[in-house]
């Protein structure tokens, strides 16, 4: 059962122990959270990125305050998240259990406050987002992913139906929109993005997608049964990047970002597809 609002208002700070290793996340309580049962999003950082770093440049406290909702923000160890064949870092060569810590987040947090099961949602850049599709792939806590500039890794071989959200730029040289090897600091060789959202759209069982473009910005939908629903939102020209993001050419540099799309506010767009998507009990 979901516990009490007991977390502080604002963000504090949490640590679990995993098999022995101390694992560290953060959690932002908006003031205008109501004391009934909460969505809690998990934002979950790029590599070399941090759960503070996620936190100050993604823009998603603020989104709380708005939607009244609960986000945490964990920490992949020494920068990184393991996500399937063999990526990525130290936690990657190391298969680390990243699937279980993030699990072990979401149960700790549901445990300290008042959490709706039908609104937990996983969503992140890069690594992070990458690491999105493996809990897809490997759990059915959440109602919906959002990942962005990401791909998926690995063996994903029986799923559960899952609503998706995934943003990308067509000119991302990291993780590369069509596919093949990427020319960042991990090369990650990737299926071409169209083929992955194809692979969710079969498992969701979901209708042949409806297509929009506004200015650089095309929006692919497809709904799917028990109110679900997949969607790819591709901008023409965006690198490697959180669309909307605040630009900061220090961090950018360190994290091998492009600057950030102004034509899409990623943050909210996630918000409002996830908002939208609650689980269902099919």
């Amino acid at each position: 059962m979901p516990g009490p609002l007991t977390l502080a208002l604002g963000t504090s700070l949490h640590t679990l122990d995993i098999g022995g290793v101390q694992r560290s996340f953060r959690v932002y309580r908006p003031a205008t959270l109501t004391a009934g049962p909460a969505p809690l999003v998990l934002m979950l950082h790029g590599g070399f990125g941090s759960g503070s770093q996620a936190e100050a440049s993604y823009g998603w406290d603020a989104e709380a305050d708005r939607g009244h909702f609960l986000v945490a923000y964990p920490d992949g160890l020494n920068r990184a998240w393991a996500v399937g064949g063999g990526c990525c870092g130290q936690p990657g060569s190391a298969g680390v259990d990243d699937v279980g810590f993030i699990t072990a987040v979401v149960k700790t947090v549901t445990r300290e406050t008042a959490i709706d099961p039908t609104r937990v949602y996983a969503t992140g850049i890069s690594n992070g987002g990458m690491l999105t599709y493996r809990l897809a792939c490997e759990t059915d806590l959440f109602a919906a992913i959002g990942p962005d500039s990401a791909t998926m890794l690995g063996a994903c071989a029986a799923p559960s139906p899952v609503s998706v959200i995934h943003v990308h730029g067509s000119a991302d040289h990291n993780i590369r929109y069509y596919g093949g090897p990427g020319d960042g600091v991990a090369t990650i060789d990737g299926p071409p993005v169209p083929a992955v959202i194809a692979r969710w759209r079969k498992v969701d069982g979901c209708a042949t997608p409806v297509t929009a473009t506004q200015g650089p910005v095309t929006t692919s939908t497809a709904t799917c049964p028990h109110g679900r629903a997949v969607v790819l939102v591709t901008i023409a020209g965006a690198g490697h990047q959180w669309p909307g993001a605040v630009p900061k050419p220090a961090a950018q540099r360190l994290l091998h970002l492009d600057p950030p799309s102004t034509a899409l506010d990623a943050t909210e767009t996630i918000w409002q597809f996830f908002a939208a998507h609650p689980k269902s009990a099919a």
